[in-house]
């Protein structure tokens, strides 16, 4: 789910004042704790007290903005609370950035992992700041021209190809999944996570997983998949996509989920105005998921793109999982920010969906 602001990128106080080392900082972050660990295992990065401040619009893992007054990074970890087994992984995010460092998908330089939770009560890492800004409302995307609105659609997809030609024996992650199985895997993957977080009754949600189970395609060649890539979990600056943020769910599989998911934020959530995707799609001004579609065929003309239906369907199912849990959390006590009291909504429509969209 999204991990920066909006418009600046890093406004100076996004949300409330910034804690100093010393104090409990913002929720999720001791300052102190985090100082002194920096102090034995990154001393270049903590001559000076820190301050803290937790950057708002996340959904899934929280993220910070830590400075010493001189440097500013960013910090994830995962959310408070309930936590769903291998969906907030620190390690992961933080190898598959490292690994595309220098490929031609744009990426934060990592600086620091944290697998130790009696640090700050969570594994963490910590990355370099990037320039740019997050594409998050309809206000934003409004200030934009016809012409720049299709050239930032068309390097959206431009980018989510070039991830999918990485090569990932090349970079390292040959091991970083396991491609065979990934399409059933990820059904069943899906309703373990549902399985966690089922709170109340969701009608058609079961049939929905069976549907899917009982009709699961052969997979292109395996790629390095971001597995929730759209246009707020990139940093744009100028047309030019200066990094691919919140990499929590990425793996080796099958590319077409990634294109599957885009399509269903790009113009297939139920409302326009629904507190997870803002300002995109041809309600906005942006070319149709169609046009997306044809530029990612022409970039990748070995890939079958006839089962895509599938893979949209796919998407809905593991969106509605996503939000539930994240609804789960909410009802709880355990989310940070605001917004999510909304979430719970959109969980039957994204059931609708993918009902109607399988063949």
């Amino acid at each position: 789910m999204p991990a920066y602001p909006a418009d600046p990128a890093y406004p100076a106080d996004p949300a409330g004042p910034a804690s100093a080392a010393g104090t409990a900082g913002p929720p999720g972050v001791d300052l102190a704790r985090l100082r002194d660990h920096l102090a034995r295992h990154r001393p270049d990065l903590a001559r000076a007290p820190l301050t803290g401040q937790l950057i708002p619009g996340g959904r899934s893992n929280l993220t910070y903005l830590v400075s010493d007054g001189r440097q500013e990074w960013v910090l994830r970890r995962p959310p408070l609370g309930h936590v769903l087994a291998t969906a907030h992984d620190m390690a992961r995010e933080h190898r598959v950035l490292t690994a595309l460092a220098g490929t031609a998908v744009p990426v934060p330089a990592t600086l620091l992992l944290c697998p130790d939770p009696a640090v700050l009560g969570a594994p963490f890492y910590l990355m370099e700041r990037v320039d740019g800004t997050v594409y998050r409302t309809a206000a934003q995307t409004a200030a934009l021209t016809t012409d720049q609105r299709t050239r930032l659609a068309r390097t959206l997809v431009d980018t989510l190809a070039a991830l999918h030609r990485v090569d990932p024996a090349a970079v390292g992650l040959a091991d970083f999944g396991r491609p065979d199985g990934f399409l059933a895997r990820q059904v069943w993957r899906w309703s373990a996570q549902l399985a966690a977080s089922r709170s109340r009754d969701l009608p058609g949600i079961d049939q929905l997983a069976t549907h899917l189970a009982r009709t699961v395609p052969v997979s292109p060649p395996p790629a390095i998949v971001h597995g929730d890539y759209r246009l707020d979990n990139l940093l744009v600056r100028e047309d030019r996509i200066t990094a691919v943020l919140d990499w929590e769910m990425s793996t080796l599989g099958d590319p077409l989920t990634d294109l599957g998911l885009l399509l269903v934020y790009w113009d297939r959530l139920p409302d326009p105005d629904n507190p997870i995707v803002q300002g995109v799609g041809p309600r906005h001004g942006f070319p149709p998921s169609t046009a997306l579609t044809h530029w990612y065929a022409a970039l990748t003309p070995t890939t079958d793109l006839s089962t895509l239906p599938w893979y949209i369907a796919l998407a809905s199912f593991k969106l509605a999982v996503i939000l539930e849990g994240i609804h789960y959390r909410h009802t709880q006590g355990l989310t940070v920010g605001d917004g999510f009291e909304q979430v719970g909504a959109l969980v039957p429509p994204l059931v609708e969906l993918g009902l109607a969209t399988l063949p």
